[in-house]
C-alpha cells in the first residue's frame, strides 16, 4: 500500500489540511492518508495546545470528508514529545507499506534538526509542496544533496487557512466558516474552544 502521513497539532484542523491530504492523494496516487495528531510538537513544547481528545474529535470529523483519509491517536496514546521517526518506525512495524511524509514547503527548513533524520528517509518519502515563488529546485537546495532523491514535490494553489488564524478569529468574534468544514464550526462552538 501507499501511505501518506499528515501529522501536526490541528489546533484546530482546517480546509488547508484537507487540501493538502487530497493533493498529496492525487499526486502520489496514494491508497489512504494517516491524519496523524502529535501529543507534543517537539518544536512547540512550551505551547499551550487543545485538549488531545478535543483536537481527536475535531480530526475525526475531518477524516470524514473523504473515504482515503484514516485516523491514528498513536502519538497522543505513546505520550511525551512526538518524534515523526519512532511514529514511522512502529508504523513500518505494525503495517508495513510505503510511506511518505507530508509536510509543507515551510517545515523542509528545519528538517534536518528534526530527530535522526536519516533514519526518517531510511522509512519514507517526503512528500513537500510548494508555494510561488518557491519551486523544486529551492526546496531540494535546503536538504542535503544525498537525500535531495527522496522528495517528491506536490504543487498546489496556496491556501488561506492556519490554525492560528482561525484561533485569533475566534478569540476576536469573527466568522471561521470559510476556513474550516461546519461540523467543526460547530463543535468549536459547541466545546467553547479558543475563547
Amino acid at each position: 500500500m501507499r501511505i501518506g502521513i499528515l501529522g501536526g497539532t490541528f489546533d484546530p484542523p482546517h480546509y488547508g489540511h484537507l487540501k493538502l491530504a487530497e493533493a498529496a492523494i492525487e499526486a502520489l496516487e496514494l491508497d489512504e492518508v494517516i491524519l496523524l495528531p502529535a501529543n507534543i510538537n517537539p518544536f512547540k513544547q512550551k505551547k499551550r495546545i487543545t485538549p488531545a481528545k478535543n483536537r481527536i474529535a475535531m480530526l475525526q470529523l475531518l477524516q470524514k470528508r473523504n473515504a482515503k483519509l484514516s485516523f491514528s491517536d498513536m502519538e497522543i496514546t505513546r505520550g511525551g514529545v512526538s518524534y515523526t521517526v519512532d511514529t514511522l518506525g512502529e508504523l513500518q512495524m505494525v503495517h508495513p507499506g510505503e510511506y511518505w511524509f507530508i509536510m509543507g514547503a515551510d517545515a523542509i527548513g528545519n528538517f534536518m534538526e528534526w530527530k535522526n533524520p536519516q533514519r526518517i528517509l531510511r522509512l519514507c518519502r517526503l512528500a513537500v509542496t510548494t508555494r510561488p515563488p518557491m519551486n523544486k529546485d529551492d526546496l531540494q537546495l535546503q536538504l542535503p544533496e544525498e537525500f535531495r532523491e527522496k522528495i517528491d514535490i506536490i504543487e498546489m494553489a496556496p491556501t488561506e487557512e492556519s490554525s492560528t488564524t482561525i484561533r485569533d478569529r475566534i478569540i476576536r468574534g469573527l466568522p471561521v466558516q470559510n476556513m474550516t468544514t461546519p461540523e467543526i464550526v460547530t463543535y468549536i462552538k459547541n466545546n467553547k474552544l479558543y475563547l
